[in-house]
């Protein structure tokens, strides 16, 4: 049976819990906030440049062809993935649920690319070939890093290296909604760059300067920098969302600990201020006879 300097200790040692979780939610919220800020304001000049390849692509006549998805079709095409995974634990199932996902759409032997220390301490065990390792920040993506990821994925594709690349990431659509999630970046697909709700553009006409293949050139770089960086924002933005949930969940149950172990603890104070009452008029008894 727990003394009441045992239930004292476990008390201190709960509440002292409690301000960690605490202290992490808060953090992980701020960061959030910081994170869907950056990308709501980097989103409209992504999305232009995403409309600019559609409307050249509509009449560059097979000039960027090397782009888009016209190669064979074999089967042993090279498919290469891009898993963003977290550097750490403490976010509930956040890493769980991606790595799973992954292994469901990437079978053993598939080449991957690793983000986050803990997909890699995953993957690194597994039957997998690791093509390469990009150093990535943990405090908050930045347009450098996305810049490196899509220039190695794009130099990979043109070069013959990879025939197909994908992105698998989590996405956030709300705080408690988050979903793993993938996209392919290369090769480029007509549906998928069309900008939703944009005008026809059959009746209009279009000079390209100096010509549409170096447009395509200078655009497609930019615009698989714009993928990968929300990738990697909605990526972090799940990641703070998943540990700032997990922590207020610990916060919650380390407050209901703290009532349990203080009704138990006065039950004790209780019992011991009993028995000494007890003590005191057994001896007052004994005295008198």
């Amino acid at each position: 049976m727990e003394t009441m300097r045992d239930i004292r200790n476990r008390m201190k040692s709960v509440h002292q819990s409690l301000q960690v979780t605490s202290a992490m939610k808060l953090i992980s919220t701020a960061k959030l906030r910081k994170a869907r800020r950056r990308l709501d304001e980097t989103l409209p000049y992504f999305e232009a440049v995403r409309g600019a390849i559609r409307e050249i692509e509509v009449y560059a006549g097979g000039n960027g062809e090397k782009w888009f998805d016209r190669r064979e079709r074999k089967e042993d095409r090279r498919v290469a993935t891009l898993v963003i995974t977290a550097d750490k634990g403490l976010a509930g199932g956040y890493n769980h649920s991606l790595i799973r996902f992954a292994e469901e759409h990437c079978p053993r032997g598939s080449i991957l690319l690793l983000l986050g220390a803990v997909g890699k301490r995953y993957f690194i065990e597994k039957d997998y070939r690791l093509m390469e390792d990009f150093a990535v920040s943990t405090k908050e993506p930045t347009f450098y890093e996305a810049s490196e990821i899509a220039a190695f994925a794009a130099s990979q594709f043109i070069s013959g290296g990879i025939d197909d690349f994908r992105v698998i990431f989590t996405r956030m659509h709300s705080t408690v909604k988050l979903e793993p999630e993938m996209i392919t970046l290369l090769p480029l697909d007509v549906e998928t760059i069309s900008a939703p709700g944009r005008r026809s553009l059959e009746d209009t006409v279009y000079s390209y300067e100096p010509d549409e293949e170096s447009l395509f050139d200078v655009l497609v770089p930019h615009y698989l920098k714009g993928i990968v960086y929300g990738a990697l924002v909605q990526a972090f933005a799940s990641e703070q969302a998943a540990r700032m949930t997990a922590m207020d969940s610990a916060s919650k149950n380390a407050d209901d600990m703290l009532d349990r172990l203080q009704l138990v603890y006065n039950r004790a104070r209780q019992a011991a201020i009993t028995s000494e009452v007890s003590e005191i008029v057994a001896g007052a008894a004994a005295l008198e006879d």
